[in-house]
C-alpha cells in the first residue's frame, strides 16, 4: 500500500467474454456505496468476444478525474494481461495470477506473482466463467473490505439468474476472500483500505450522465442507430422514458435518426439522437438543414479514433473542426464540451434549452474517456434545472391571419430570433424548406432577401458567449502564470492532478477547460492566455484542432505549444508532468 494511505489502483484484465466489465463493475459500485471514490476505465478490443481486455479502477479518499499513473493490485487471467500490463505495476506491486496458466514475470524487479486457483475453484461452483467473482473476493480480502459489502452488489448483479446461480456466485466470492486469507496474510497488511463513512453519491459514466440530463430536460423522445462508444445513451433511455410516456426508436441509420429528431423537435417535443465520428459524418446534410429551418435539434457527438471505422473503442478528441464546419454553408450552430460527470449532465439540459432558445442545432462533443469512464458523482441538484423554451408563441397570443396570410415564421428580427409556432396551431400557418426562404418560409431567391436571412441566422448567435454559464472552467490562482495548460472534454482530471504536482514545486499553473468551443469564447480566454508565458494546450488528435481553433481567434505570438496525443490511450500523468516541466 501506498505510504499516505489515502488510494489504491487495481486493474483486472484477460479476454473479452470474462467477465472483465462485471469485474470492476461490482468492485466499484459496492466501494462506492461504503464511501470511497471511485474513477474506472475499460480498455476493450472492437469485437464481441475474444482480445485482450482490462479494466481499470482507481480507490481514493478523495474525488479523481482519472486513473492512477501506477497499479498496485493487477488480477490477470492469462499471460497476456501479464506482459501488457506489467510496466504499470509500481515498485511493490502485487499480481494475483490465475494458476491455471502457470503465470511468469520476468526482469522486474520487487513485483510479487501469487497464483490464486481462480478457475479451480470457480468450477468447484459449477463454472469456471465465475473465476471473476472469485476474484473479487480476492481483491475484497486484500483490500480488508468486509465482504457483506458486496453480497447486495452481487445479487443485484445476477437478479435475473435463479438463486441457484446467485447463491453459487456469492460461494465463490467468498472462497477466493478465503483463499486469500488462508494464503495471503501477508500480502493484506500491505493493502488494506482506511475505513470510510458511508454517502450516498452516484457511480456513473458520462454517457449516464447525458442520458439523466436530456430526462431532466423534458426529452421524451430520442432516435438513434447504435454505434460505439455512444450506444450506452440510447441503451439507457430504452429502459427510462417508456415509464414517462416517452419513446426511442432504433432506426435504420444515422442519416434516419437525425432526419427523425429533427420532425419531432419541429412537432413540439424535446428530442435528440447520440452518435460517434461516422455518424456525424451522415447527418451533415440534415444538421445543415435544422440550421436553415430553424429547428430545434441536439446531437450528442461521442468521439472515438478516426477516421473512418478508425479506432472505435478508443480515446480521441478529433472531431473539433468537424463539429463546427462539417455542414456546407454558413450553418448557425452552437458546440458544447463538458469536462466531467456532473457538466455532462447539466450541459446536456442547457443544450436543449439553447436548441429552443435560439432555434438552432447543439452538439454536445465529449470524447471515449468521458462518455464511458465511470465515477463517483454528488446526487445532482434538480431543483436548480430551469427549463427555457424561448420565443415559442401561445395560440392565445396569435395574432388572427387574413385569407391568403401566412405566419411569419421566419420574421427578420432585431436579436435574429423570430417567433415560433407549433404545427396545427391557428394562425400560424407557414411554410418550411431547406431552401432560402422569406419571413413566412416562402422560398425566395432574391439577393436583398438572402442577405437578410442569413445575417438573422448568423445574429442570433452573436451574444451566446455572454450568457452561457462558464464557457471556460477556469482554476486561475495566479494574476501571471508561469504556465497555462488548456484541454477540453475528458482531459480535465489528469491536467487538474498535474496542476498541483507543479504548484507543489512552486510554479505558478493557471488551467482553462474549453466548455463552449462555438462560438469560441476568446474574450474569456485572453486575459488568462496573455498573462501566461508559456500556453500548453492538451489534445488527443494528430493536428492540433483546439490549439488552430484558438489560433483562428486570436493572433499566434508563438508562446503557444501543443501536446497531442492521438495512440488511442488517455494521457498518463507522468508524461503531461514530464512535457510540463519541459515547457517550463
Amino acid at each position: 500500500m501506498k505510504q499516505n494511505m489515502s488510494e489504491v489502483s487495481w486493474k483486472v484484465g484477460g479476454q473479452q467474454g470474462e467477465g472483465i466489465e462485471s469485474s470492476g463493475e461490482i468492485l466499484s459500485t459496492a466501494l462506492n456505496r461504503l464511501g470511497y471514490y471511485l474513477y474506472g476505465y475499460r480498455h476493450f478490443s472492437s469485437r464481441i468476444k475474444g482480445g485482450h481486455t482490462n479494466y481499470n479502477v482507481r480507490i481514493s479518499l478523495t474525488s479523481k478525474g482519472t486513473i492512477a499513473n501506477e497499479l498496485d493490485i493487477l488480477i490477470a487471467f492469462d499471460q497476456e494481461t501479464i506482459d501488457i500490463n506489467r510496466h504499470e505495476l509500481q515498485s511493490q506491486g502485487i499480481i494475483l495470477a490465475d494458476e491455471e496458466f502457470n503465470p511468469t514475470i520476468k526482469n522486474i524487479i520487487g513485483l510479487e506473482v501469487f497464483p490464486v486457483p481462480f478457475s479451480k475453484i470457480a468450477a468447484s461452483y459449477g463454472s469456471m466463467i465465475m473465476k471473476n467473482i472469485v476474484a473479487l473476493g480476492a481483491t475484497a480480502a486484500l483490500l480488508g473490505i468486509d465482504l457483506m459489502a458486496f453480497t447486495s452488489v452481487i445479487q443485484e448483479n445476477f437478479a435475473k439468474k435463479n438463486k441457484e446461480v446467485i447463491d453459487h456466485n456469492l460461494g465463490a466470492f467468498h472462497a477466493g476472500a478465503q483463499f486469500i486469507h488462508e494464503n495471503g496474510i501477508h500480502l493484506i497488511e500491505k493493502y488494506v483500505l482506511p475505513k470510510v463513512q458511508p454517502v450516498k453519491r452516484m457511480f456513473m459514466m458520462g454517457n449516464e450522465a447525458i442520458a439523466l440530463g436530456a430526462i431532466a430536460a423534458g426529452s421524451r423522445f430520442m432516435a438513434a442507430y447504435p454505434i460505439t462508444p455512444a450506444s450506452e445513451i440510447m441503451e439507457y433511455m430504452i429502459k427510462k422514458p417508456p415509464a414517462l410516456g416517452g419513446d426511442v426508436i432504433q432506426t435504420e441509420d444515422e442519416i434516419a435518426a437525425c432526419t427523425m429528431a429533427i420532425g419531432a423537435n419541429y412537432a413540439g417535443a424535446r428530442a435528440f439522437t447520440a452518435t460517434s465520428g461516422p455518424g456525424l459524418s451522415l447527418m451533415a446534410e440534415a444538421i445543415g438543414l435544422a440550421g436553415m429551418a430553424e429547428i430545434p435539434l441536439v446531437v450528442v457527438n461521442t468521439q472515438r479514433g478516426g477516421p473512418s471505422t478508425g479506432l472505435p473503442t478508443k480515446n480521441e478528441q478529433s472531431d473539433v473542426m468537424a463539429a463546427i464546419y462539417h455542414t456546407h454553408g454558413d450553418t448557425p450552430k452552437v458546440v458544447l464540451t463538458p469536462s466531467t460527470v456532473e457538466e455532462a449532465f447539466y450541459d446536456t439540459i442547457e443544450a436543449f434549452n439553447i436548441a429552443e432558445e435560439y432555434q438552432c442545432p447543439v452538439i454536445i462533443l465529449t470524447d471515449l474517456q468521458l462518455s464511458l469512464g465511470k465515477q463517483t458523482v454528488e446526487l445532482f441538484q434538480y431543483e436548480k434545472i430551469k427549463i427555457r423554451r424561448g420565443n415559442l408563441m401561445q395560440e392565445s397570443i396569435l395574432p388572427t391571419l387574413a385569407q391568403g396570410e401566412y405566419f411569419k415564421r421566419f420574421q427578420v428580427t432585431k436579436n435574429g430570433i423570430s417567433p415560433r409556432v407549433l404545427p396545427g396551431m391557428p394562425n400560424g400557418i407557414h411554410l418550411i424548406t431547406g431552401l432560402e426562404h422569406d419571413e413566412m418560409g416562402k422560398p425566395a431567391e432574391a439577393a436583398a432577401n438572402r442577405i437578410r436571412q442569413t445575417d438573422k441566422r448568423i445574429r442570433k448567435l452573436t451574444h451566446l458567449v455572454d450568457h452561457y454559464p462558464r464557457p471556460i472552467y477556469i482554476n486561475a490562482p495566479y494574476e501571471e502564470a508561469d504556465l497555462l495548460i488548456i484541454g477540453m472534454t475528458g482531459s480535465r482530471g489528469a491536467i487538474e492532478e498535474t496542476m498541483t504536482k507543479l504548484t507543489a514545486e512552486n510554479w505558478k499553473v493557471n488551467h482553462a477547460h474549453i466548455r463552449l468551443l462555438h462560438p469560441f469564447p476568446i474574450e474569456q480566454l485572453n486575459p488568462l492566455y496573455t498573462s501566461a508565458r508559456k500556453v500548453l494546450v492538451v489534445e488527443h488528435n494528430a493536428i492540433g484542432q483546439l490549439a488552430a481553433l484558438i489560433r483562428m481567434n486570436r493572433v499566434d505570438d508563438g508562446k503557444m505549444i501543443n501536446l497531442l496525443k492521438y495512440d488511442g490511450g488517455i494521457f498518463n500523468l507522468t508524461s503531461l508532468y514530464e512535457k510540463c516541466k519541459e515547457v517550463l
